[in-house]
């Protein structure tokens, strides 16, 4: 590397983290942009006022699973054309110019072309695969071996994630469920926000970054002889802890991941949305999260180090294990909600069930998903670095894929009798009962879950090394 990230800090932390910080930021805008509008408009009427492209409800999350499984399991080869290819700079900057062509082909389609429609989704998937492993890998290598600010720096970059993801639906939902303006142009506006990202990379990265992220993992790895090093007996085991962890990380996301889907269904059509004489958009509800780990991130970030500085911070593991029950507590909220569809005659649920539950869901995330970016950077052998950035983000791709069979399942689980007896036994009617079934699943999943890895965490532990204590 010629060039070293620009000198100096930002409140204690590299300059070149707040560059990626805004990339991220437009990024993330345009992709919850996006994923706000997209079971909406499938679902929505042909011939309405604001047509869509008239899916049943079944359908639709299937195909949601679908493609925001693809989303992410592009990231696994989007990790090795970076580490072996093309580096991590350029596959950004081509990963995020696919991305802006995707949503402007989304524009271009609704509501007239459902081909045309899956072309524009398939250039996301691609552009996705290339931009997100790269650049989280990046916000790992501004931080030398030991430095006690990695996880303080990827709480920073995560607030930028969700700054864009907490902006993104209040404008795209508010020009897409608008008859005004319709679906396409929300799609419209994420296109926008992508290209702002773009456009922020090339224009600053050289200047904060330097050469940091050109040269591909595999090269920059070789040994003096210019053969590449085999791995260690410490880096294998660390890699075993991360394919431990992704039953787990999957069980989560599987159940986290239900937000864009069957709760955003819940959120149209079994949700009481009126404050006084407006009815509150449906896609709105997607920004709760982003608000959320906006106002908690920084408690958690305040919480590690408080319980760190004490010799008392729990281990990944842990951490994980804490995250998938407060997740199970926010499906909990969910169950209730139902409950009160059976005796409200308006047969829908108050808003403050599902707020609740996007906040224990948000909570359950931040235990997590920042924690997990932080821990790949920690685990992974130099050369494999945006590979396994890509395995990490392959955990959610398997749990999208998963999440829509599962929503999908509360659409035909009222033709079932045993179903619809197990429901009635709790009062709940056969309209009802998928949701009871599919919420109350996923919330005794995630306990048993969370048990079994609170027994195997001494052994995933050992296997670390101590890689979180030598980077902290």
């Amino acid at each position: 590397m010629n060039q070293p990230p620009a000198s100096g800090t930002l409140f204690g932390h590299p300059k070149g983290l707040f560059l990626l910080f805004s990339t991220e930021m437009w990024e993330r805008f345009s992709y919850y942009g996006m994923r706000a509008l997209l079971i909406l408009t499938l679902v929505a009427a042909t011939e309405s006022t604001n047509p869509g492209f008239g899916l049943g409800h079944g359908d639709a999350l299937l195909l949601y699973g679908y493609y925001t499984g693809l989303v992410y399991a592009a990231t696994l080869f989007g990790g090795l054309i970076a580490d072996n290819l093309l580096g991590q700079r350029k596959s950004i900057i081509l990963g995020g110019a696919l991305m802006a062509i995707g949503q402007y082909t989304l524009f271009a389609a609704t509501p007239h072309s459902m081909s045309l429609f899956y072309v524009g989704l398939g250039f996301i998937i691609a552009g996705n695969g290339l931009f997100k492993p790269n650049i989280s890998a990046i916000v790992g290598d501004l931080y030398p071996q030991g430095d006690a600010r990695r996880d303080g720096g990827f709480t920073i970059f995560y607030m930028g994630i969700n700054l864009g993801a907490f902006i993104a639906p209040l404008v795209t939902s508010s020009l897409g469920e608008s008859d005004a303006f319709g679906w396409r142009y929300g799609y419209l506006a994420a296109g926008i926000g992508m290209t702002l990202s773009v456009v922020i990379q090339l224009l600053f990265a050289q200047k904060y970054l330097g050469d940091l992220g050109k040269v591909p993992g595999r090269i920059s790895s070789r040994s003096a002889s210019g053969t590449p090093t085999p791995l260690t007996k410490v880096e294998f085991d660390r890699l075993r802890v991360v394919l431990f962890l992704f039953i787990f990380v999957t069980m989560f996301w599987l159940a986290f991941e239900q937000a864009g889907g069957l709760m955003s269904l819940f959120a149209s059509e079994h949700t009481d949305r009126m404050v006084g004489s407006f009815e509150v958009p449906a896609g709105w509800f997607q920004s709760l999260n982003p608000l959320f780990i906006l106002m908690f991130a920084p408690v958690f970030a305040w919480l590690w180090v408080k319980l760190n500085a004490m010799n008392k911070q729990p281990d990944a593991p842990i951490k994980i294990l804490f995250g998938m029950l407060l997740t199970s507590i926010g499906f909990l909220f969910l169950i209730v909600g139902v409950f009160e569809m059976q005796v409200n005659p308006s047969a829908k649920s108050s808003m403050m069930w599902l707020t609740l539950a996007f906040l224990f869901h948000t909570l359950g995330e931040l235990c997590i998903s920042p924690v997990g970016l932080s821990l790949m950077t920690k685990l992974a052998p130099v050369k494999l670095a945006s590979l396994i950035m890509g395995v990490w983000f392959l955990m959610p791709a398997v749990a999208h894929y998963l999440a829509g069979f599962v929503g999908a399942y509360s659409d035909t689980a009222g033709d079932n009798p045993a179903v619809v007896e197990f429901a009635a036994s709790f009062g709940v009617q056969a309209a009802h009962a998928g949701l009871l079934v599919v919420f109350g699943g996923i919330a005794v999943a995630l306990v048993v879950f969370a048990a079994v890895l609170w027994m195997l965490s001494g052994t995933l532990v050992r296997w670390m090394h101590g890689a979180e204590r030598a980077q902290s």
